[in-house]
C-alpha cells in the first residue's frame, strides 16, 4: 500500500450535505462524478492530506443504498492507493485475505479499484485505488 488515497463517506444526498464540508470546514470541492458500475455519485473533497469521498446513491440499489438502509450516514471505506492492483489482490489472497470480487472494477476518477471483504480485516472495508494508468 502506498498511501491513504481517500476515505469514502456514505451520505443520503450530496447536495444536502456538501455545504457543511465546504462552507462549515471550510474544504473545496474537487468534483462530483456518477460511477455507474457502483451505482453512486460521488464528490471529492480536498482534505489537505487526504481526499474524502462523499458517496450518494443512484438508486435504492447497490452496496451504498444497502449501506444507508443497515448503518446511515458515516464512514463507509478506507482506499490505499496502489499500482499494478491485480498483483496486490494476488498477493492478498495468498495471504488469506477475502476480497469483494475477483477483478478490479471501474471506480471514480478513471482509477481500478477493488474491495477486501471486512471479515478479513477486522471489520473496516478496505479499497484498493489503482490510478497508475491515469499517470497518477
Amino acid at each position: 500500500m502506498q498511501k491513504v488515497d481517500h476515505v469514502g463517506i456514505a451520505v443520503k444526498s450530496i447536495e444536502d450535505s456538501i455545504g457543511y464540508y465546504i462552507h462549515t470546514l471550510g474544504l473545496k470541492l474537487l468534483a462530483i462524478e456518477e460511477v455507474a458500475s457502483q451505482n453512486v455519485r460521488v464528490a471529492f473533497v480536498d482534505a489537505g492530506n487526504v481526499k474524502l469521498e462523499l458517496l450518494e446513491p443512484m438508486s435504492d440499489e447497490g452496496a451504498i443504498a444497502k449501506f444507508l438502509d443497515k448503518r446511515g450516514e458515516g464512514v463507509h471505506h478506507i482506499a490505499f492507493g496502489v499500482t499494478d492492483i491485480r498483483s496486490r489482490m494476488a498477493e492478498l489472497k495468498e495471504k488469506g485475505v477475502q476480497l469483494l470480487q475477483d477483478e478490479p472494477k471501474p471506480g471514480a476518477g478513471g482509477a481500478e479499484v477493488a474491495f477486501l471483504h471486512p471479515k478479513s480485516s477486522f471489520g473496516v472495508l478496505y479499497e484498493l485505488c489503482d490510478k497508475s494508468g491515469k499517470g497518477e
